[in-house]
């Protein structure tokens, strides 16, 4: 009897200390995940906050350069240029990394949809919007895509609208608003064409975007992606062109060529990279604002290159802009 206690004691006597060594050690590990979970938030907010401001300082740049692609060269003929020029140097370099070019036909499918909103249809919009009414009314216009994406995703998605985020959305129309309350607005027989080709252009881009976030949620990888969308999306313009009889020109000057390769490299491959990256890490609804934030910027180049005047209602309008930058890329508590 006392070998079968000793032999039952035995074990008991062990199993205590390793339970103490486990409840130790979780006991340990709490306070270490208590340590890094801020500075995990942290790294999350400064990353987004990276791709935010490269999206929005270099679409805000480009609003300056698409003026030398404007003249003797269709606008539908440097649309493609653009995109066809950007879709050959991605794909090479996804080509040259060992980044995969292949997807199924379905995906195809997916990715001319996409390519077609996003980089075909909604930059000619902007294009010819701009030939009826100020760039400056375009950009106001435009900055609606924040709710026409809180609105798709909730369509689409059953996304939640924070108010926190719908409050941002709100601040920074109205700012942008404010910023160009003075800019013409071409009073031309056909301003109101160009409202309604800056409206469907908003629109179409936001559609491109659901598409985009769509594609992503089901795999796809950003920059292969980016690569066929440009390329469907210079084909889709192209057709556009054929079948209005677009003369095919091209305009040899450098500024014409430094503005298409600065469009094509910054503004299509790099900005397009980092916004889509920011749209499949905090959704539509707030990757939107970055149509709140190139306004702001373009205004700042504008007073570099173009000696732009700011105003009273121009200051005001620029702080709700940047408390809207600060609310909407901040988490709503429930995440």
């Amino acid at each position: 009897m006392r070998s079968h206690r000793r032999g039952t004691d035995r074990p008991t006597q062990k199993q205590g200390p390793c339970r103490s060594r486990r409840d130790a050690g979780r006991e340990a590990s709490v306070p270490r995940e208590r340590h890094h979970a801020p500075y995990g938030k942290l790294r999350h907010v400064t990353r987004s906050t990276a791709l935010f401001a490269i999206a929005s300082i270099i679409w805000g740049s480009t609003w300056f350069a698409i003026i030398f692609q404007l003249g003797t060269v269709a606008p539908e003929a440097s649309v493609v240029y653009r995109f066809a020029l950007a879709a050959g140097l991605l794909g090479a370099w996804c080509f040259a990394t060992g980044r995969s070019l292949r997807f199924s036909l379905s995906q195809h499918a997916w990715l001319a949809a996409q390519g077609t909103f996003l980089f075909g249809f909604n930059y000619l919009g902007v294009y010819l919007a701009e030939q009826h009414i100020a760039s400056g009314l375009v950009a106001v216009l435009f900055s609606l895509i924040v709710f026409c994406n809180l609105i798709g995703a909730r369509i689409v998605f059953a996304a939640r609208i924070g108010r926190r985020t719908l409050a941002a959305a709100t601040l920074g129309v109205a700012g942008v608003v404010l910023m160009f309350w003075n800019a013409p607005t071409a009073g031309s027989a056909t301003g109101p064409l160009g409202i309604g080709l800056a409206l469907g252009a908003t629109v179409l881009a936001s559609a491109g975007n659901l598409i985009a976030v769509r594609n992503q949620r089901h795999g796809l990888p950003v920059l292969p992606s980016v690569a066929w969308g440009m390329a469907y999306g210079a084909l889709a313009i192209a057709l556009v062109a054929g079948a209005e009889g677009v003369t095919w020109s091209f305009d040899s000057a450098p500024r014409y060529l430094l503005s298409l390769v600065y469009l094509a490299v910054f503004g299509s491959i790099i900005a397009f990279g980092a916004y889509l990256t920011l749209l499949g890490r905090i959704g539509p609804a707030r990757a939107g604002y970055v149509g709140v934030a190139v306004p702001m910027v373009a205004l700042a180049v504008s007073t570099a290159f173009e000696r732009y005047e700011w105003t009273l209602p121009a200051l005001a309008g620029a702080g709700l802009c940047v408390t809207g930058n600060v609310l909407v890329l901040l988490r709503e508590r429930s995440e």
